[in-house]
This record gives structure tokens, C-alpha cells and sequence, in this order.
């Protein structure tokens, strides 16, 4: 499993994304209701909470189908990582201007919506860094 992902560096920086990505999952569809009380979301949030939840158990997913059950590990998986570097960096861009421009409905000042983002764009562009000879095939 090492050399399918350079490795134990690469490994475990994928690992700590993916399990980062599991846990927003769980949060967001099944403990959706403390999730919401930790940021003092409103109870009508919960629908399109879960429906973001479902986008990161998706991707969770496909990493534990890469990491696991596909003979070629991560080569030739470019499309998945560029996706999640796009989908990490956008949540940044959008959190950060909900956050510290627009405030729009903000009640919680904790900026984990910023800085959660932001490491996993890091995570994700050194993983694509890191790992491109094998997922660029």
C-alpha cells in the first residue's frame, strides 16, 4: 500500500484528509442536530445540511474505494483529486466571504468554517503535489 501512495508521508496526509472529510459527514447528516446547536443553525438548515453532508460522505467514499479495493490505488485518479482541491478551495473562498465580508445570518464567530477548509485545500494540493506521477497516467 506504501509504494501506491509514495509513501507513508502521502498515506497519511491522504488518511487525515479523508477521515477530516468522514468526520463533516457524520456531523452534518447523522449528528446534524449538535452540529447545528454548536454554530446556533436554525433547525430549517437541516435538509441542505444534510445534502452537504452527503457531498463529503461521497468523497469519503471514493477514498476508502481507492485506498482499499482498487488494484491501482490512486493512479490514474487525477479527475477525483483536481475535484476535491476545486470543492476544498471554493468552500474556502465562499466561507471566508460569508464570514468576514457579507455576515449575513452569522451568530457564531468561530472561524472552523475557514480554517477547516483551508487545511484541507493545503492537505489536497499536496496530495495532487506529491502524488502526481502516479494519478496524472
Amino acid at each position: 500500500m506504501l509504494d501506491k501512495f509514495n509513501g507513508i508521508f502521502y498515506l497519511i496526509l491522504f488518511i487525515i484528509h479523508f477521515v477530516g472529510f468522514g468526520v463533516y459527514a457524520y456531523q452534518m447528516i447523522i449528528g446534524n442536530q449538535k452540529f447545528r446547536a454548536k454554530f446556533e443553525i436554525d433547525e430549517t438548515a437541516a435538509t441542505i445540511m444534510r445534502m452537504t453532508g452527503a457531498i463529503f460522505l461521497g468523497s469519503f467514499l471514493m477514498a476508502v474505494y481507492i485506498m482499499f479495493v482498487r488494484p491501482n490505488g490512486v493512479e490514474g485518479t487525477w479527475a477525483f483529486f483536481n475535484l476535491i482541491f476545486v470543492q476544498n478551495i471554493c468552500v474556502l473562498i465562499v466561507n471566508t466571504y460569508s464570514l468576514k465580508i457579507d455576515k449575513t445570518g452569522i451568530k457564531n464567530d468561530s472561524n472552523e468554517a475557514i480554517i477547516a477548509p483551508l487545511v484541507f485545500t493545503i492537505l489536497s494540493a499536496v496530495l495532487i503535489f506529491g502524488l502526481s506521477d502516479k494519478i496524472y497516467i
